[in-house]
């Protein structure tokens, strides 16, 4: 049986390449997440058309949304920058809709 030495004592040792960024500490690379949550007040209408307004979407996919939130209770309406979810979430709690910012 060969030793470990004898496998790789040939082969030329290298480090593999590391790539850093120095940064402030404000920043994340995780994308923020705008979690909408269900409620028995709003209309499958009126979460539709706010979500149209807030995620910039179609209608098929604004009722797909509607629709998983009022199924699962909650769900995840949009990805991204936090100053973006900010926004997301505010123009969603314009009609008193529930969110949350997940990070």
């Amino acid at each position: 049986m060969l030793s470990m030495h004898a496998i790789y004592s040939g082969a030329p040792l290298q480090s593999p390449d590391i790539e850093t960024h120095a940064t402030d500490g404000t920043a994340t690379d995780v994308p923020s997440k705008v979690i909408l949550f269900n409620d028995e007040v709003h209309t499958f209408e009126e979460v539709i058309t706010q979500l149209q307004k807030a995620i910039r979407c179609s209608r098929d996919r604004g009722e797909a949304l509607a629709w998983e939130v009022h199924t699962r209770g909650r769900a995840c309406v949009y990805t991204g920058e936090m100053d973006e979810c900010l926004r997301v979430s505010g123009i969603l709690e314009e009609i008193a809709l529930r969110t949350q910012i997940e990070m």
